[in-house]
């Protein structure tokens, strides 16, 4: 199961820089075709479904190595205790949170299938929403991959 997660980790990482340069080709080539007065004006739209796509899969990434943003300005001064507990209980609000946005994210990519996106015949704007889905998916999967790590740990130091 680790070795899974950790393969998923790898291919997010490539799936997300690769996203993330093709969103640079395409603006810069959207840039340069509007100077030869040949706009292409799909390569905004498309980067636009692809910053959706990398913003989840980075803040995955992120997630997976403790990289977001904290504020323990409080909690460092509470009892080693009360900040393992305080931290159970993020991890599990965050959880049921990413449950829901998946969920909701699944259902919202379901309704919006025969919806065309930014008027691109073919193009379902589900290929957008479903970024909701799958990158809430993917942070649910790290959320409580990090819950079995805390339950697991011997050791009661505060997570940081």
């Amino acid at each position: 199961m680790r070795k899974t997660y950790a393969f998923l980790g790898r291919v997010e990482a490539v799936v997300a820089g690769v996203f993330l340069a093709l969103m640079v080709v395409l603006i810069f080539a959207g840039g340069v075709a509007r100077l030869l007065h040949h706009p292409l004006n799909w390569t905004m739209d498309v980067s636009t479904c692809l910053f959706a796509w990398a913003c989840f899969l980075c803040a995955d990434l992120a997630w997976r190595r403790d990289g977001l943003m904290a504020v323990d300005i409080l909690t460092e001064r509470l009892p080693e205790t009360a900040q393992r507990l305080l931290t159970l209980v993020n991890y599990l609000l965050i959880a049921g949170f990413l449950a829901f946005l998946s969920g909701t994210g699944f259902w919202l990519s379901w309704i919006s299938r025969t919806r065309t996106f930014q008027g691109i015949p073919g193009v379902s704007y589900s290929f957008v929403t479903a970024s909701l889905a799958v990158g809430g998916l993917l942070l649910l999967i790290t959320t409580l991959f990090k819950i079995a790590a805390f339950l697991r740990r011997a050791d009661p130091a505060p997570a940081q």
